[in-house]
């Protein structure tokens, strides 16, 4: 299970980073934004708010443009293996915002209970949107507002990381294809 997570893991996040074929900043936008929707409770949505976020960007700010491939496959950090660590997370982090010490939530009650949420079955948005609102009833303003500083702090990293992982690998492969054509330069020589 391990292997496989792994396995999606680098084919849903790192390969279209590395084969991307926009400039860095855009590869890295487009990564700060998946991070950004994906450390949000509103589970079943993210990939429909990047769209939406891509979709006001375009008219809003042209010129700022980031890669939607890039931020959709982001918005799979969180998933069924990772939901229940991040969404206790949020829960912990706004408690403690708003000063809420003393209501402390065991994670073993925490993932019982969010299993039972994510449970719903219903289809689309109908299910997404009914699961978002048990989740405001049970755990409401706490893990909505826990969200905010992951997901800045999540997308800047990403973005920080990205844009340096993007940049140093286009460097490589442009030294590698340099090194190849002396090679073969001087191979024509001789």
């Amino acid at each position: 299970m391990y292997r496989s997570l792994l396995r999606m893991l680098r084919y849903r996040l790192l390969i279209p980073i590395k084969r991307g074929q926009n400039p860095p900043i855009v590869t890295a936008r487009g990564v700060l934004v998946g991070m950004v929707c994906a450390m949000t409770p509103l589970v079943g949505i993210q990939m429909a708010m990047v769209a939406l976020v891509w979709a006001v960007q375009r008219v809003v700010a042209p010129d700022w443009r980031f890669s939607v491939i890039v931020a959709m496959a982001m918005t799979w950090v969180s998933n069924v293996f990772t939901l229940p660590p991040i969404y206790y997370l949020f829960l912990v982090t706004g408690r403690i915002m708003l000063g809420h010490w003393e209501e402390s939530l065991g994670f073993g009650v925490f993932a019982g209970k969010l299993d039972e949420i994510l449970s719903i079955d219903g289809g689309g948005l109908t299910a997404a949107w009914e699961i978002t609102l048990a989740m405001v009833e049970l755990w409401g303003l706490p893990m909505f507002l826990g969200c905010v500083p992951w997901a800045a702090l999540c997308g800047w990293l990403g973005y920080l990381w990205s844009l340096r992982f993007v940049t140093r690998r286009r460097q490589a492969m442009q030294e590698r294809l340099l090194r190849r054509q002396q090679a073969g330069t001087a191979a024509d020589i001789k």
